[in-house]
């Protein structure tokens, strides 16, 4: 489509996407604002003060646009959400895996459905209140996805399987502010969400229990099985392999006279494996569904950085190709609890060079 000034905010009713909007504006976009709605049945969501779902969201969103005059609309995401985030959430969590939704939502809704959207009421950019930057390299002539000048703020994480297409048609404004400078900004504004706190949960998990409301809402029945150790001897009895995730200690309602971690979830068995907290940490993993930013694939080892959770820190490593769309990578330095179904994104300083999910660590 031919290049406009025309955007669309996705506008969560949080402080970050309402500045977003203003500061948008103030570059001469024309922004338009959009609430997704994307959990209509539950009840407790929609009710709730949380995440960018309820009703109360909504209203916050639609204040700031009020506030600094520009359209908004809600527009109805629910069956894609379901089926791309909600349904891929509850599926990994059975096969013994811990997803990341927000990853899959950025993926499949935010910069994809969402896009296509906008490109349909013709706006040529999206925008998203993400603390992440977003710049085009004229030496290699492409866009190039950056980290946020704040690390502790940063998200790109959840960010690496942006395409080219895709970043190039995609506004981030907050990713040159740290979180104070924001908040200042909302209040000299007056905007009524200034002050409102953080969402920390997963947005379609208002109390924040993971494991009841994926045995709520599975197809599969959840059963209990057994707690092993590495050589297959039995320790007990777990609820459901729902409620387990690698290098947890907490919360395993077993006793064995010394701490216990979980080293690894064997699905097609039923089974916990426990172990010591020095058997929870691995130098290698495998990843499929690899994406690349700073170039089209893999060709031969590099020397990155590597984090496999959100709020880890980046750590020296090898990234090496294997086999189709798939990466190796083997870390300088053992990491602590390397989780099949999170992420694992790789970095050059401030360059996100690409991800993957995490299949397997390997010895």
């Amino acid at each position: 489509m031919e290049k406009n000034n025309k955007v669309l905010l996705g506008m969560s009713g949080g402080v970050d996407s309402s500045v977003a909007a203003y500061l948008l504006k103030k570059q001469g976009y024309e922004v338009i604002g959009v609430t997704m709605q994307i959990w209509q049945d539950n009840e407790e969501v929609i009710k709730s003060d949380i995440g960018c779902c309820s009703l109360s969201a909504v209203e916050d969103a639609r204040r700031v646009a009020a506030k600094l005059d520009i359209p908004f609309y809600v527009m109805n995401f629910k069956e894609i959400f379901k089926e791309k985030v909600i349904n891929y959430f509850i599926d990994e969590y059975t096969k013994g895996r811990t997803p990341n939704p927000c990853i899959a939502c950025n993926k499949h809704i935010k910069f994809e459905e969402f896009l296509r959207r906008a490109h349909q009421l013709g706006c040529y950019y999206v925008a998203t209140g993400h603390y992440a930057k977003i710049e085009y390299d004229d030496r290699v002539q492409r866009y190039l996805l950056k980290k946020s000048v704040t690390d502790e703020k940063d998200q790109t994480y959840a960010l690496y399987n942006m395409t080219q297409e895709q970043l190039k048609h995609t506004l981030m404004p907050l990713g040159y502010y740290n979180k104070d400078e924001i908040r200042k900004m909302a209040e000299e504004l007056e905007l009524p969400v200034a002050m409102k706190p953080d969402s920390q949960e997963i947005c379609f998990v208002p109390d924040n229990n993971y494991g009841n409301f994926v045995k709520e809402n599975s197809p599969k029945k959840i059963h209990e099985g057994d707690f092993i150790d590495k050589e297959g001897n039995v320790l007990g009895r777990h609820k459901g392999i729902i409620y387990y995730t690698i290098g947890q200690r907490k919360g395993l309602g077993i006793a064995l006279g010394k701490p216990a971690f979980v080293i690894d979830i064997i699905p097609e068995k039923n089974q916990v494996v426990l172990g010591d907290k020095h058997e929870v940490f691995g130098k290698e993993l495998i990843a499929e569904e690899v994406n690349f930013i700073t170039f089209d694939k893999l060709q031969a080892p590099m020397t990155v950085e590597g984090k496999v959770r959100y709020n880890a820190k980046a750590q020296g490593a090898i990234v090496y190709p294997y086999n189709d769309n798939k990466m190796k990578l083997v870390f300088n330095e053992p990491q602590r609890a390397i989780t099949p179904g999170q992420a694992v994104v790789l970095y050059d300083g401030e360059i996100v060079i690409g991800g993957g999910i995490i299949t397997k660590a390997t010895e």
